[in-house]
């Protein structure tokens, strides 16, 4: 008989509820990741223009179609709320299983406050009475509150907040196609030669960033081993679809300099679809402002959806002892991680009051690639030694898939340090001292434990 870990839980307040099927799965996929199709991604354009951009988001979604397909064999064999955490210590041990789940979590926690400062910048356009950062905490308290409620209620939520985002984006296109020149695609189009492909990368990975949360509902879903094939399936597809019509239909209207510059000269702007859409329409007429409210829904999706997932990572650390394993538990009535759900909200609060919108976004972008690097490494290793594990699916084009992802994570990791070398010192950083205190606290903790146990 196998015995349990000494630190994790296993009273009943460790259980969550199976309540989610594909559709909702669908909803949150497409949630966590389409804010990126409204802001950020334009930000490649000044260093690799349109097809330097183009080009580095061919590969990423190369990366993300290879990894996607293999992520969902590990999600389907070990349907956990830790996601990469449970795979990678699986697969290569707990140091190493820490160190992923530390990448995983560091992803999760810091991209909600980014995108919390986005949706306070637009309410204080209406509401300029109230300070950024007020609202983007009141947005946080909100949507954690949501969170803690019911995990049915909340994906049923993003599942509307996020049909309407995808409606908009379709509605944004149909408007934007019908004045698309040909011209305006190949205008400067390759500013800086491959080295603008090579800077574009980080921008490529935030249409996209985000999807792998899937996985962290596996253990809330209904009949995981064919539903998250399902959800992670059709929420990629449609993310690709959205990231081709975006990027087309907004910097085919004028060029890209049009969607980055609000005036020559003047610093980039986080808004491509309102700079595109007010070529065509203004800035004052109702479908402008039809257009730009309904668009604050993808800001709500990913930031509702990413609360989340990060409480799921948060809540499989606790319940496995690597931190506190108060916040390893379930609350009694609403069977959701209240505690952790807490804990995230006060560390993005704080992550907030640094004003450093971009750099948090970057330390995110930096933990989602460490995250596909250890989890394709984690499929690799898991064939080899537990061949006879059940894999309801297997990734196809075994080991090509998995091996692909790999490749690309790491230029993409690579890309990322060359170009943000502060910022990944920082990273690198937090990984280390969150390393140290797990094998020398947490560890040392755990085999005292189980030694009494076997004693």
């Amino acid at each position: 008989m196998t015995e349990k870990p000494a630190t994790e839980i296993t009273d009943s307040s460790s259980h969550l509820k199976r309540i989610l099927g594909p559709l909702m799965l669908w909803g949150l996929g497409v949630g966590y990741v389409i804010s990126g199709m409204y802001f950020g991604w334009n930000l490649g354009l000044p260093v690799g223009g349109t097809l330097g951009l183009a080009i580095a988001t061919f590969f990423i979604i190369i990366m993300y179609i290879t990894f996607t397909f293999s992520y969902t064999e590990l999600a389907c064999a070990i349907p956990k709320a830790g996601g990469v955490f449970d795979y990678a210590t699986r697969a290569m041990g707990k140091d190493i299983g820490f160190i992923a789940g530390m990448s995983q979590i560091i992803e999760f926690v810091f991209a909600p406050p980014a995108i919390a400062a986005a949706i306070g910048a637009y309410f204080h356009i209406f509401l300029p009475q109230f300070s950024v950062i007020s609202i983007a905490i009141v947005a946080y308290i909100i949507f954690t509150g949501l969170n803690m409620y019911g995990v049915k209620a909340a994906a049923t939520f993003e599942l509307i907040i996020t049909a309407f985002a995808v409606f908009e984006l379709v509605l944004f296109s149909g408007v934007t196609l019908p004045h698309f020149h040909w011209s305006n695609l190949t205008q400067n189009a390759f500013p800086n030669g491959w080295k603008g492909v090579w800077a574009a990368i980080p921008f490529a990975v935030w249409f996209f960033l985000g999807l792998e949360g899937v996985a962290n509902v596996a253990e809330e879903t209904i009949n995981p081993q064919k539903n998250v094939l399902k959800g992670f399936g059709s929420a990629l597809i449609t993310l690709i679809i959205l990231c081709a019509l975006v990027f087309i239909s907004s910097v085919g209207v004028g060029g890209w300099e049009k969607v980055v510059f609000p005036t020559p000269g003047a610093e980039a702007s986080d808004s491509p679809l309102p700079m595109a859409l007010s070529q065509i329409t203004g800035t004052s007429g109702w479908l402008y402002h039809l257009l730009i409210t309904i668009g604050l829904m993808g800001l709500v999706a990913s930031f509702h959806g990413l609360i989340l997932a990060a409480s799921r990572a948060t809540y499989e650390f606790g319940k496995t002892g690597c931190i506190p394993v108060i916040f390893g538990k379930i609350h009694p009535t609403f069977k959701t991680p209240v505690n952790a759900l807490l804990l995230n909200m006060t560390i993005g609060i704080i992550a907030l009051f640094t004003g450093k919108t971009g750099d948090i976004i970057t330390i995110a972008v930096f933990g989602a690639i460490a995250l596909y690097i250890f989890a394709m490494i984690a499929v690799l290793k898991l064939r080899k030694t537990e061949p006879d594990l059940a894999r309801p699916f297997r990734v196809p084009m075994f080991p090509y898939f998995p091996i692909i992802a790999l490749v690309i994570a790491i230029i993409s990791m690579i890309a990322m340090i060359t170009l943000n070398l502060k910022l990944a010192l920082i990273f690198f950083a937090i990984l280390v001292l969150a390393y140290i205190w797990f094998h020398f606290i947490v560890k040392q903790k755990t085999d005292v434990e189980s030694t009494i146990i076997k004693g």
